[in-house]
C-alpha cells in the first residue's frame, strides 16, 4: 500500500526524532568533555522522572500523527495534495526561511506569556521545566495543550505561510526536530554545524531551563532575534568547568 506524502510528512519527523535522540543520547554518554552538565544531574536535579518524560513524548507524538492524519484526509478528500508541484531551490530556500521566521515568531510570544501568565506556567509550562536539567529525551516534553499551542500550531502556521509544499515539509520538520533536540541536548560541541551557525543553541536554552533565566533567552528553535528585539536576552558565557566539560556563567551585566 503506498503511503502518502502527507502521511509521511507526520511519520517521518518522529522517526528522525528518536534516531537522533538515540544519537545524542550515546554521544551525551561518550563524550562526557562537551556537557554541560555533569552526568547524573538529570536524576538528581529534575523533579521528573526519565520514564515519564519519555512516557509524555510518545504520547505527543501519538497526537501529532492523528492530527497530520485528519489534515491529510482532509487534503486527500480536496484533491489537493495530487495538485502539487514541486518548486525551485531558490523558492524552496525563501519557504525554508520564512517557515524558520514565522516558526521563530509563533513560538517565541506564546513561550514567553506562559510565562508571562502565572495559570498557564503552573498549570501548563511548569511541566517542561520540571527538567531543570535538560536533555534530549526531553525537548518535547510538556502539557498535550502546550504542544498543540506551540508546536502543533506553530508548525501548521509556519507550513501555510510559507506555501512550501508537503514535500518540502518533510525535510523542514525533520530539520526543526533535529534543531529542538540540539537545544536540549546538553552538549556544547564547538564542531556541531547547528551549534556553530546559530545563536540559539544548547548554551543558549539551558540558561532559560536555570532559576534566574526563567523570564529570559525565550526565543526557540532557529534565531535569538525576537529576545534581542524586545530586550528578554539575558548575557552569558560558556567556560571550562572543574573537572570537565563545561557550565553556564550568566554575566555579571545580566
Amino acid at each position: 500500500m503506498e503511503i502518502s506524502e502527507e502521511m509521511l510528512s507526520a511519520i517521518i519527523p518522529t522517526v528522525v526524532h528518536w534516531v537522533f535522540a538515540g544519537i545524542y543520547g550515546l554521544l551525551g554518554t561518550y563524550l562526557t568533555q562537551y556537557r554541560l552538565h555533569p552526568k547524573g544531574d538529570e536524576e538528581k536535579n529534575n523533579t521528573v522522572s526519565k520514564r515519564a518524560v519519555i512516557k509524555g513524548v510518545l504520547i505527543q507524538h501519538v497526537i501529532q500523527i492523528a492530527v497530520h492524519y485528519m489534515a491529510a484526509k482532509v487534503r486527500g478528500n480536496e484533491g489537493l495534495a495530487a495538485k502539487e508541484q514541486q518548486p525551485s531551490l531558490t523558492v524552496v530556500a525563501v519557504q525554508w526561511i520564512i517557515a524558520m521566521i514565522v516558526m521563530d515568531t509563533w513560538q517565541y510570544f506564546v513561550h514567553r506569556f506562559i510565562h508571562v501568565n502565572r495559570f498557564l506556567y503552573r498549570h501548563i509550562h511548569a511541566a517542561h521545566h520540571a527538567q531543570i536539567v535538560p536533555y534530549v529525551y526531553g525537548a518535547l516534553y510538556g502539557h498535550p495543550t502546550e504542544s498543540l499551542l506551540m508546536d502543533i500550531i506553530g508548525g501548521a502556521l509556519a507550513f501555510l505561510i510559507s506555501g512550501m509544499t508537503t514535500r518540502t515539509s518533510i525535510f523542514f520538520f525533520s530539520f526543526a526536530t533535529i534543531k529542538s533536540l540540539d537545544l536540549h541536548s546538553g552538549l556544547y560541541i564547538p564542531w556541531n554545524p547547528l551549534q556553530a551557525l546559530f545563536f540559539n543553541n544548547c548554551a543558549f536554552h539551558d540558561t532559560h531551563h536555570q532559576l534566574k533565566g526563567h523570564r529570559h533567552n525565550f526565543s526557540q528553535p532557529f534565531f535569538i532575534s525576537w529576545d534581542k528585539i524586545l530586550g528578554t536576552y539575558m548575557p552569558y558565557s560558556v567556560e571550562e568547568r572543574t573537572g570537565g566539560g563545561f557550565e553556564i556563567k550568566f554575566r555579571k551585566d545580566a
